[in-house]
């Protein structure tokens, strides 16, 4: 069996919470929540086009960090607070996607309860090639 190992990335965490940014086992990748946390300044910022993307920015550091590319995603989960997160997400959603035959899956929910000023989330699932 193959060890569990957490994946973090320099200028984002989940706060105060022992949660890793993902955790690799074998070939699967799995992400807890990625959003729009600037790096630079450790702050959300309140505009909802910058938090998705800088959530697609952190999402794409995390999954290279567990050994991935966005290429290897094959399911996406979004939380959006508002309505018109939506549009914001899919203007990234095809930039890190561009090509229509080869894109994750991907499923969005409305979520009232994010936190503070967080206006977007997603998790990811991706598959690395061999184990």
């Amino acid at each position: 069996m193959t060890a569990r190992r957490s994946i973090e990335v320099p200028g984002f965490s989940h706060g105060k919470q022992p949660i890793p940014a993902a955790s690799r086992v074998g070939n699967i990748v799995m992400t807890g929540g990625i959003y729009g946390l600037d790096p630079e300044t450790g702050l959300i910022p309140d505009d909802v086009g910058q938090q998705a993307e800088l959530m697609f920015e952190n999402l794409q550091r995390i999954v290279e960090a567990a050994g991935a590319g966005l290429e290897r995603i094959v399911k996406m989960t979004v939380y959006v607070k508002v309505p018109e997160a939506r549009d914001a997400v899919n203007k990234h959603w095809l930039v890190a996607f561009p090509d229509p035959a080869s894109r994750p899956a991907r499923h969005t929910f409305q979520n009232d309860h994010l936190p503070a000023n967080m206006l977007v989330q997603c998790d990811v699932i991706a598959v690395l090639d061999g184990a």
